[in-house]
């Protein structure tokens, strides 16, 4: 039971993901540089909650799956999908520290190419979850 569920949330994960690297980022960049900085900020905030969750969950459930199972697909899908977490505090948050430091009025050059770093960071975050995603689909069959 616990597979199918992990599964499910990876597969959110790497949606929300793939879709903030794919569509969202790449539409806000031909927003003004105030424009930009603005839009960033709450978008990440409520990105990070969400994202932030389902790893976790999906963590705990891929383990589980694992103890139960003892197949080894599922603690490598968990592994991948808590990857994230130490990801993004060790080297996504110090560029977002940054950025939310910026006053939205200050924005320019320099807040937008903090979040083109930003961006290009996140991507990884969407690997990660496919990863998981995928290991989790090789699992379940």
């Amino acid at each position: 039971m616990f597979g199918p569920l992990s599964l499910v949330v990876a597969a959110l994960f790497a949606g929300a993901a793939i879709y903030i690297s794919w569509a969202e980022q790449p539409a806000r960049l031909h927003l003004d540089d105030q424009a930009l900085l603005t839009e960033w900020k709450p978008s990440y905030a409520r990105g990070f909650t969400m994202q932030a969750s389902l790893a976790a969950i999906g963590f705990v459930l891929g383990v589980l799956e694992w103890i139960v199972t003892n197949n080894y697909l599922w603690l490598l899908g968990a592994v991948a999908l808590v990857a994230n977490w130490p990801f993004t505090l060790f080297v996504i948050k110090p560029v977002n520290e940054e950025l939310n430091a910026i006053p939205n009025g200050a924005a320019g050059a320099h807040s937008r190419a903090l979040i083109l770093r930003w961006g290009q960071l996140h991507a990884v975050r969407s690997l990660l979850g496919a990863l998981a995603t995928g290991f989790f689909l090789w699992a379940s069959m």
